[in-house]
């Protein structure tokens, strides 16, 4: 796997775990009963902790991609057919 291919895979990942992980834990303001600042939408979060979800998030996404090499690079599931196809 190239360094291009190996970062391209690991950002997909990331943000596809990115969007899986957003809502984990989100209270909105209509849900807590609490008037939204400003005029906000009232299903915006109330504190929606991006720091440990981007961190939930790179963590979660490195273990996957882990995962992925080791069956890439030990050919655990052979892709010469799909290689063949290209």
């Amino acid at each position: 796997m190239s360094p291009f291919t190996a970062i391209a895979i690991y950002l997909t990942l990331w943000w596809t775990v990115l969007f899986g992980v957003l809502p984990l834990g989100a209270k909105s303001h209509a849900e807590a009963g609490i008037k939204p600042p400003g005029g906000g939408d009232p299903a915006s979060p109330v504190n929606p902790r991006l720091k440990e979800k981007f961190l939930l998030t790179t963590v979660v996404s490195a273990v996957l991609f882990a995962i992925l090499f080791v069956v890439l690079h030990f050919q655990l599931i052979p892709l010469t057919p799909i290689r063949r196809l290209g």
